[in-house]
């Protein structure tokens, strides 16, 4: 059966070259543009795994990555995230945010720092996925 992923970022660019990739590669994508459609992308047709951006306007990736992480239905969807954020920038902001809100998130299941190198992303979309 085919995988989906869904691609959330709001570079028009980054999601046409992520998607592309994927279907190129046996995958079926999705794409959204920010992390409110990301949501309603998730409750609407749950994929197999996000690729996931940080920085975005409307509902950031930060935000997402954690309504994912501590929602029931959907806390066992892999994520990686691809981003210009550090990653260690990004786990501290997730220590901050658990410390705040009293609630601990897993950290991400995979990490790129854009710009993504196509056979690094293929590489850890097929680790993530088995």
């Amino acid at each position: 059966m085919t995988k989906r992923v869904l691609v959330v970022d709001d570079e028009m660019d980054m999601r046409t070259f992520i998607a592309t990739l994927l279907d190129s590669n046996g995958y079926k994508s999705k794409v959204a543009g920010d992390g409110v459609q990301g949501m309603e992308e998730i409750r609407a047709r749950k994929p197999d795994m996000v690729v996931l951006d940080v920085m975005m306007p409307q509902e950031s990736g930060l935000k997402m990555y954690r309504d994912i992480k501590t929602t029931p239905e959907f806390k066992d969807i892999p994520v990686l995230i691809v981003s210009g954020l550090a990653r260690k920038t990004f786990l501290h902001s997730q220590k901050v945010l658990d410390k705040f809100k009293g609630q601990s998130v897993p950290e991400p299941d995979g990490y790129i720092e854009k710009p993504p190198e196509p056979e690094e992303l293929l590489s850890e979309i097929k680790r993530i996925l088995g």
